[in-house]
This record gives C-alpha cells, structure tokens and sequence, in this order.
C-alpha cells in the first residue's frame, strides 16, 4: 500500500452490522485519508458488503482470528502511515 499521512484502521471480526451501521461516518469524516479494514478471517459477508458498497476502503484480510493485538499487529505491518488512528467496528 502507498504510504499515507494518516491511516484509519478498523479491526473486524464478524461485525457487517457494524460496518453498516458505523462505516458511513467513519469513511464521511475521514476525508483524504486512508480508510482500511483489517478482517480477522471473519466468516460472515463482511468482506462482498465492503467490497460492493465502499470500494474506496482498503481490505487487508488475516487468514487467522489471531484476536484483537495481533490482528492489529499483522495489519499494521502492512500499512505504510506517519499516523495509525485504531477504532474498534463496534
């Protein structure tokens, strides 16, 4: 990925509701910022409703639920930032 000046990393895991619910202000305020979602190898549409509604959000998908820390971890380690803003997707 491009480096950025600020990226918006969201961890989720299993959380479309959420995404539904939270990501439209998320993404409306987050304007000329890198927006990523960071799926730990969720199991529900997660990944077809991003893809299809927010094209604009970058997808890093962690092929285990390695839990909250290192789900963080392994994604961070593939973005490029001066300044890592994490939320929760709930």
């Amino acid at each position: 990925m491009s480096q950025s000046r600020v990226a918006v990393v969201i961890l989720n895991f299993n959380g479309k509701k959420f995404l539904e619910q939270f990501l439209p202000s998320v993404t409306k305020y987050s304007a000329g910022h890198t927006v990523i979602v960071a799926d730990n190898n969720s199991s529900d549409d997660s990944i077809s409703f991003l893809k299809e509604k927010y094209p604009a959000v970058k997808i890093i998908q962690n092929t285990i639920n390695s839990g909250f820390a290192q789900g963080y971890n392994e994604a961070l380690s593939k973005v490029e930032a001066e300044y890592y803003v994490l939320l929760n997707s709930d």
